[in-house]
């Protein structure tokens, strides 16, 4: 199914490239439709704290509500959120708090009916050494029986090389935990698709599409050094059947319908 990322279907919020849109999320099931999309992967981040309907029982039969009546599905939550609150470089006190909210969110993904959580190892929370990486092990580890309950995958975004990032998943082999691709992370560190799958393609469950720059930032589709054909051999290859989420640079403000629909129609020549 091709998706697209939570408010990129509305103008952006105070400047934010990626946030929860707080006023507007319900619009943005109508927007999907429009677009020709079939899904948007929910945001659960600090910016949205107190305004995500995730956090209520009646804002969780809202989205489910909104959803059927669109046909638009909510079956993935990028958690945004621990990257404020990260698992590495944090005190044992601190992790654990953390994993404690993590096991709340896996509920509350049940109770949606989403089926994956992304959770971000880049940025803020990068794994930089053996100790993040140990971290970010132990954690995992302490989550596993949460999310096995809830049925939710747990899928690593990280800016690991495809070395590094093969040898944490030997360590975590459960099939629960897998990892989501991003497109453009990867082009702009300079990691090369077909190395990145012969690393760890058998655990790829997710897609995040965009294009970056070598060492830059996001651009639109096909302006940047993302290898988009190389990707998607790579994927047929291994007869990925999971979702693609847009979440490509944004265009201009007053156009996110039709620039999503553009999109849309860029990633289908590749599907098709």
């Amino acid at each position: 199914m091709l998706g697209i990322m939570q408010g990129r279907l509305v103008a952006p919020i105070e400047g934010r490239i990626q946030a929860f849109p707080r006023d507007y999320w319900a619009d943005e099931f109508p927007h999907a439709a429009a677009a020709g999309l079939g899904a948007i992967e929910w945001i659960y981040d600090t910016y949205g704290l107190g305004a995500n309907p995730i956090e209520s029982a009646s804002g969780i039969e809202r989205i489910r509500q909104l959803s059927r009546t669109h046909r638009i599905a909510v079956r993935s939550i990028c958690a945004d959120y621990f990257m404020d609150f990260t698992f590495v470089r944090a005190t044992e006190a601190e992790r654990t708090e953390r994993i404690a909210h993590l096991r709340w969110l896996l509920e509350v993904a049940q109770q949606l009916g989403v089926t994956r959580m992304v959770l971000p190892f880049v940025d803020s929370s990068e794994i930089r050494d053996d100790a993040d990486r140990d971290a970010v092990i132990d954690a995992l580890e302490q989550m596993l029986p949460a999310a096995a309950a809830a049925g939710v995958e747990l899928h690593l975004e990280t800016s690991l090389d495809p070395d590094a990032f093969a040898l944490l998943l030997e360590r975590i082999p459960h099939p629960l935990v897998k990892v989501n691709y991003d497109s453009g992370n990867s082009s702009s560190l300079g990691y090369r698709p077909a190395n990145e799958f012969a690393a760890y393609g058998n655990r790829v469950g997710s897609v995040h599409i965009k294009d970056r720059l070598l060492h830059g930032t996001t651009v639109p589709l096909g302006q940047g050094d993302s290898d988009l054909n190389e990707v998607f051999r790579c994927l047929r290859s291994l007869d990925y059947a999971g979702d693609y989420i847009l979440q490509v640079a944004r265009g201009a403000v007053g156009s996110e319908v039709s620039w999503a629909s553009r999109n849309r129609a860029y990633v289908e020549r590749y599907l098709n």
